[in-house]
């Protein structure tokens, strides 16, 4: 099983167009070449689950393109996306904002997505895909220190209700790395996908590491990497894995 993770910055792109005509205006005007490169380079790597953080569900800035079923469209696969605020959440009254979300993609055969919401935070979707032998819980937590924990507590609750082994993977948006989550994972029973804690973010010069898969007991991990593309101001994380026997 392969399992490609990828925050891609809603295909605004990671370089210095985004700062075109003014700071920070691709994430209004958008960049329509980027989309096909993110597909092309998916498509590429093989993958049979994709999570996607940072997906534009159909604002004026993708030009009303929804950007996860483009993806899955060219990719032949299921896709189950959803806004990534709370129901109540002014942004969702908000134009671009409102279409912003995360994603999974998977083989046509494999169904059983649930969405789950944080209690806190801005950002409060948590995706599950439920396979046959194991779950996958995709997340973008809060940017803010405090709400990230409660949030960590949140998903612990949820780990600890599902009965198969679990797999973690999302922007956690962790600062400090690895030891900003190391309780959560050594209580949730996880160990990260990456041992050698290599940075993700900024993809020009990673310097943090921010985006994650984590893995409990019951999957083996077969191969990890880290491809160095620069469609986005994330590097993509890659996970090969299979069920223990």
């Amino acid at each position: 099983m392969r399992l490609l993770l990828y925050n891609i910055r809603y295909a605004v792109g990671g370089g210095a167009s985004m700062h075109v005509p003014l700071p920070g205006a691709g994430y209004v005007l958008g960049n329509q070449a980027v989309l096909p490169e993110i597909t092309q380079f998916i498509k590429s790597i093989d993958p049979d689950v994709v999570g996607l953080i940072e997906v534009d569900t159909g604002s004026i800035r993708s030009r009303n393109v929804n950007q996860a079923e483009s993806i899955a469209a060219d990719l032949g696969m299921n896709t189950s996306y959803e806004t990534k605020y709370g129901e109540r959440s002014i942004n969702q009254m908000l134009p671009i904002v409102r279409k912003q979300g995360n994603a999974f993609m998977a083989a046509p055969r494999v169904h059983g997505e649930r969405f789950h919401y944080f209690d806190t935070g801005i950002k409060r979707l948590i995706i599950e895909l439920e396979m046959d032998d194991f779950a996958i819980f995709l997340v973008h937590l809060s940017l803010k220190y405090r709400h990230r924990h409660l949030q960590l507590r949140r998903l612990f609750d949820l780990i600890e209700e599902t009965k198969k082994p679990v797999v973690v993977a999302g922007d956690f948006n962790t600062f400090w790395g690895e030891n900003e989550i190391y309780l959560f994972m050594k209580a949730a029973g996880l160990t990260s996908a990456n041992v050698n804690s290599v940075p993700t973010y900024p993809s020009r010069a990673p310097r943090k590491e921010l985006d994650f898969i984590l893995y409990q007991d019951g999957i083996n991990v077969t191969n990890f990497e880290i491809p160095d593309v620069r469609h986005s101001d994330h590097l993509p994380l890659v996970c090969d894995f299979e069920l223990a026997k």
